[in-house]
């Protein structure tokens, strides 16, 4: 039987790390897209192997530094699409070596930008985790060496949160610790429940 894909994303400061804990912790496999990256980034790893030649700057014995690929990236945007060109078919097959490999009823991608980068027509359902843009701000704001412009900059790049909304097929609003667990838990029943009832 075919294992449910569920996307899971969120903005910056909404909880989807937490959230993504939470299904881990409940036995369901997780797919961290930027743990990919930092994979990729690794020393002697394909990822690192491919910057070298054209970010050689951000490359050496360490593997990509992602502080010094940012920098570059800052004073040049226009070599984003560069670095996204070719990082990005890696990731995806990182991702789909992870799809394929597993004996779960329900895998979770965890992906910061599901919805920009098209990947949620990769799943079969996509949970959004949000929370009021106060305390999205709070959160972040609270965060060592994090200012108001940094945070700004970020949300400009990422869809807004009523955006997401209209596309998510779940979602939930993680203003506690219990709450969003108690969600996760339903929602786990909820998508077994419903491929129960297709197979039976």
């Amino acid at each position: 039987m075919k294992a449910i894909c569920l996307g899971l994303t969120g903005s910056i400061g909404m909880g989807k790390s937490t959230t993504a804990a939470m299904f881990l912790d409940a036995g369901i496999p997780v797919w961290d897209a930027d743990a990919a990256v930092h994979r990729l980034y690794a020393p002697g790893a394909r990822g690192t192997a491919a910057l070298a030649g054209p970010f050689p700057e951000a490359v050496s014995d360490q593997g990509v530094s992602r502080e010094t690929l940012k920098a570059l990236l800052a004073a040049d945007p226009s070599r984003l699409k560069q670095l996204e060109q070719l990082i990005h078919p890696l990731v995806a097959e990182d991702r789909a070596g992870f799809l394929a490999h597993t004996g779960s009823d329900i895998l979770l991608l965890d992906v910061p930008l599901l919805f920009e980068k098209g990947i949620d027509r990769e799943c079969d359902a996509t949970l959004l985790v949000t929370a009021p843009a106060a305390l999205q701000r709070a959160r972040v704001l609270a965060r060592p060496g994090m200012t108001a412009a940094q945070l700004d900059l970020i949300l400009s790049r990422q869809m807004p949160d009523q955006d997401k909304r209209a596309r998510a097929t779940h979602i939930v609003e993680t203003l506690s610790i219990d709450s969003t667990r108690a969600y996760v838990q339903a929602l786990i029943a909820h998508l077994r429940a419903g491929m129960a009832g297709q197979n039976a």
